[in-house]
């Protein structure tokens, strides 16, 4: 009675990275990752492995809008955001209440 019995399996802890839009903590894997790159070019990450200066969205539409209007991604990764990558994001992004 009142012995502590330890797991033998190690706890894998995901990382815990911040939304760039709302400054919401989340699992690294729930967010999407934009990355720039070394030689400056600015692309979604799936994989989350890519070289380069990396920001995160959680990947609501509100969150994202604020991200783009108030600047927010571009000063994360330092730089411009192109409308490119904006429109990648705009078709990836779900709506608030979807996600629930």
């Amino acid at each position: 009675m009142g012995e502590i019995v330890h797991s033998k399996l190690p706890t894998v802890n995901s990382p815990i990275r911040t939304c760039v839009g709302c400054r919401e903590p989340s699992d690294k894997k729930r967010l999407i990752r934009i990355v720039r790159t070394p030689d400056g070019e600015v692309r979604l990450d799936p994989t989350g492995k890519l070289a380069g200066r990396g920001a995160y969205l959680c990947g609501k539409k509100d969150c994202l809008k604020m991200a783009i209007k108030h600047k927010k991604l571009g000063r994360a990764l330092r730089c411009e955001i192109p409308a490119s990558v904006a429109e990648q994001l705009e078709t990836i992004a779900v709506e608030d209440d979807a996600e629930n």
